[in-house]
């Protein structure tokens, strides 16, 4: 079995699982930007580049919330649309505009946690 390569360093894995729900979100939604701008511009290997940093920041947030219940499975349906509109056609019919005020609600959330 092939050894996973993460991304992002296991300090900064580490850190990310003290973060609060709103921080972890809103970065997430960074990537899902960057993700929905480059397809939007045609350069997939940029996009390619931000879905996989999504996707990894995805599972440790969910590492990060295993133990809640209800906030889990917030994070596992966030992560199938994101799926799904990246990799499966949009069968949910998401539009762009719609995921980006999704996560920018958790940004403006970690901004008045201040």
């Amino acid at each position: 079995m092939a050894e996973l390569k993460y991304i992002h360093s296991a300090e900064a894995r580490d850190k990310w699982l003290t973060e609060s729900i709103e921080y972890q979100m809103g970065n997430i939604g960074s990537e899902v930007s960057r993700a929905l701008k480059w397809t939007a511009k045609g350069n997939q290997k940029r996009a390619d580049v931000a879905i996989d940093r999504a996707l990894e920041l995805f599972d440790f947030t969910i590492e990060a919330n295993r133990r809640n219940r209800p906030r889990l499975m917030e994070i596992l349906v966030a992560r199938e649309e994101f799926c799904d509109y990246f990799f499966a056609g949009n069968s949910w019919g998401t539009k762009p505009e719609q995921m980006q005020k999704y996560y920018d609600g958790f940004v403006m959330m970690e901004q008045l946690r201040k």
